[in-house]
């Protein structure tokens, strides 16, 4: 019995060193951490419980059988995260490079598996070279049955993948069907083909952060919706995230403690400019409005005409979409509509209440946007938020024109408050632009055609350039005082907070992709 005991502490002591000591120091000598002690930063001390230690590969091509390491490149089990039921898996570079084939695949959808039927999160931290080509076809069929599980997964459980070294060909399509990506700066990359296929096929030179590094995926593609300057700060950031959502689509997003005090907020009397074109920042408006500190930003550098992201109104969990004046004026475009769509659905997957902060002069106009398609674009985030039946309140605190204002959670659509302060401007168009085309013949005929301009563009500016007309017709709820927005939010969410709605009974939708 001794001699076993031993036996098995021997395997074990090598399915920790994974691919040796010397690879481990190679990796140190990167600045990257290894699978384990990713894994022991991610989870509550002393919780992981690990699977499939022992696994290795049954192939022998290639001299394979002579190369064999216990884990076979990839670390899985599950754990807690500030005490929450968590499933992980790490990729282990150290081993074949982290490359992926049959018994590695199937260790990451035994993971996914438990996480969908416990209802648990899932969290992968990819460090990978690719598919092993040794083993051929069956590597390929290893990420098919991982792409599966990603989509049955998908709206279940919240999916979470962190890239903390190589992500490349077929390899990068898991982390695109999960709910959000992560990368780490200088350390990360992520694309279909590499650069040298890149050169041979269209001569362009480039290197591989340029192609699809941390950089290149939060601020060009959007295909990242966070970047950390290390793995350390990666991991954190995967925590800070976790603290924001539910388990599973079952459940309520968690809350914290929170005492009621003075929740009026007089800075946000004075936030909005006396000249209507003059920009504002945003988030000014959503810090003096959440809970001190708690706005976590998604996607931050992508698409900066919107922000998005979660945050906290008296200790519980919402989600925040708002238009950035300070960028673009706040206009919607294809990158924006799309990154804005993508998180209404993530947030009405797991029963997390929308805020959205409306202050939008329209769409962006041009050949560019029209040619790639901001039709259909744009269609995107008006049918998330149609499709979103988890509580929605808007606040429009300055412009709300055009079709863009339907877009943005109007009631019309189906927001079940929507508050407007007294600087609110409703209408079709501008009063600049309606002017021209309402009053052009009197504009044309007048002896000083611009000062009758600009007399017209007045009378049309007090007729609709104001949230009243909206009020009388109850598209508005109310026009609020800026400084209450905060009190008026709490007590409304909490109105809201049973909200049960359904969709008409059908298979799926076909959102314009």
């Amino acid at each position: 019995m001794n001699n076993k005991l031993e036996q098995l502490e021997q395997k074990k002591k090598e399915a920790l060193l994974g691919g040796g000591e010397k690879r481990i120091e190679a990796q140190h000598k990167k600045g990257k951490l290894t699978a384990r002690e990713r894994i022991a930063l991610l989870l509550d001390e002393g919780s992981f419980e690990e699977i499939g230690q022992l696994v290795t590969h049954r192939s022998s091509n290639f001299g394979l059988d002579k190369q064999k390491f216990y884990g076979d490149g990839v670390v899985t089990g599950f754990g807690t995260v500030n005490g929450r039921l968590t499933y992980v898996f790490a990729q282990d570079f150290t081993v074949f490079g982290g490359s992926l084939a049959e018994a590695h695949a199937t260790k990451i959808c035994r993971i996914m598996d438990l996480a969908m039927q416990n209802g648990a999160p899932v969290i992968g931290l990819n460090d990978s070279g690719g598919a092993r080509i040794q083993e051929g076809v069956v590597s390929l069929g290893g990420y098919a049955d991982i792409f599966y599980r990603n989509t049955l997964a998908s709206g279940v459980i919240p999916q979470i993948s962190a890239i903390m070294g190589p992500c490349a060909g077929g390899a990068v399509y898991s982390p695109a069907i999960t709910d959000f990506i992560f990368m780490v700066e200088n350390n990360s990359y992520m694309f279909v083909t590499g650069p040298n296929v890149v050169k041979t096929v269209t001569h362009e030179e480039v290197s591989s952060e340029d192609l699809g590094g941390a950089s290149a995926h939060s601020v060009k593609s959007g295909v990242t919706h966070f970047t950390s300057p290390n793995g350390v700060s990666c991991i954190q950031d995967i925590k800070t995230l976790l603290s924001y959502v539910p388990q599973n689509c079952e459940e309520e997003a968690p809350a914290i403690p929170y005492e009621a005090g003075n929740e009026l907020r007089p800075k946000l009397n004075a936030i909005i400019p006396e000249n209507p074109n003059q920009p504002y920042d945003i988030r000014e408006v959503i810090e003096e409005v959440i809970d001190n500190g708690s706005f976590f930003e998604v996607h931050k550098n992508f698409a900066e005409n919107i922000v998005v992201g979660f945050a906290r109104l008296a200790g519980k969990s919402i989600g925040i979409v708002a238009n950035q004046p300070a960028y673009l004026a706040g206009v919607l475009d294809i990158k924006s509509s799309q990154k804005a769509a993508r998180f209404v659905r993530f947030c009405d997957c797991f029963n997390i209440p929308l805020l959205v902060f409306e202050d939008v002069p329209g769409f962006l106009p041009g050949t560019d946007q029209e040619w790639n398609a901001i039709i259909t674009n744009g269609a995107k985030l008006l049918y998330a938020f149609c499709e979103a039946t988890v509580p929605r309140i808007t606040v429009i605190t300055r412009k709300a024109y055009g079709g863009a204002y339907d877009v943005m959670n109007s009631k019309h659509i189906g927001a079940d408050m929507n508050y407007a302060w007294p600087t609110a401007e409703i209408a079709v168009m501008g009063a600049k632009g309606a002017a021209e085309i309402i009053f052009k013949k009197e504009i044309e005929e007048a002896a000083d055609p611009e000062a009758k301009w600009k007399e017209k563009e007045l009378e049309y500016a007090e007729l609709f350039a104001n949230p009243y007309s909206a009020a009388e017709r109850g598209y508005v709820d109310d026009v609020i005082r800026p400084e209450e927005t905060r009190q008026r939010l709490i007590r409304a969410f909490e109105m809201l907070k049973n909200k049960s709605a359904s969709l008409p009974r059908k298979k799926h939708g076909n959102i314009p992709l």
